[in-house]
């Protein structure tokens, strides 16, 4: 008896795993049925430094253009903390140009007020003007950027969440214009892929993107153009990482 309810249970798990699957891809098939503005729409991934696109939203750049959504890229800093800001800002285009985002739709902010160090907070306020000035120029109705734990509790990755939960929260955003941000998750599930998408596909999210074995080594592609950041650690990153493979997102 043991054994059957033990397999009753299994074949329970493996069913609930396949149909969560297939609400997903059914949901993805187009971006109405997932919640996000139809074909043709403007999103806008908001990042701290070069790198962060491929480094944790590479799913979610070749997820929307798989839904033909038009991308652009607003870069709050050049990443010039050991002084390598020339070079990781043509690092950050030719990344971009790997994951099909254009150069006329990438912007590198490089201010003074926006350092790239961990110890600055960016002022809040600041951060949501300049951002909310972007996204009216373009004419944006997705903005796509960080949640609150900003999935390495890097301060400046949590300052772009605290800037645009701000421009939410106070109703500055344009009419339509939504809000995406990308969940944090422990150590072991950010670093143990395999372990970690079974639990990825049973947990609530509102958009959810998975890529090919193709979209995979284009996202690889796209981190290795990163050349002065490809520590020993961010190349066992590139392989284990599920940021590398999987996005799951929550609408603000």
């Amino acid at each position: 008896m043991e054994v059957v309810a033990l397999l009753c249970v299994a074949v329970a798990v493996l069913t609930w795993g396949f149909l969560r699957v297939r609400d997903l891809a059914e949901r993805m098939r187009s971006p109405e049925q997932a919640g996000l503005p139809g074909a043709g729409s403007r999103a806008l991934l908001v990042i701290a430094h070069p790198d962060d696109e491929a480094m944790f939203f590479a799913p979610t750049v070749l997820g929307l253009a798989r839904l033909e959504q038009r991308v652009f890229l607003l870069c709050f800093s050049t990443g010039n903390y050991y002084n390598q800001g020339e070079i990781r800002k043509k690092e950050l285009l030719q990344s971009c140009d790997v994951l099909g985002i254009p150069p006329p739709n990438v912007t590198i902010i490089d201010n003074s007020e926006f350092p790239d160090d961990p110890g600055v907070q960016w002022d809040t306020e600041h951060v949501a003007s300049t951002l909310l000035q972007h996204i009216k120029v373009n004419d944006i109705n997705l903005v796509v950027t960080f949640d609150a734990e900003g999935v390495t509790g890097h301060n400046n990755h949590i300052a772009l969440y605290k800037a645009v939960r701000a421009l939410h929260s106070e109703g500055k955003l344009p009419k339509g214009c939504s809000v995406l941000t990308l969940q944090s998750v422990n150590v072991l599930r950010k670093y143990l892929y395999f372990l970690d998408l079974p639990w990825s596909l049973l947990s609530p999210q509102d958009v959810f993107f998975m890529l090919t074995s193709q979209e995979v080594a284009r996202a690889k592609k796209a981190m290795s153009c990163h050349h002065s950041q490809l520590l020993w650690f961010r190349r066992l990153y590139i392989i284990f990482s599920r940021y590398m493979r999987i996005n799951s997102l929550q609408f603000l």
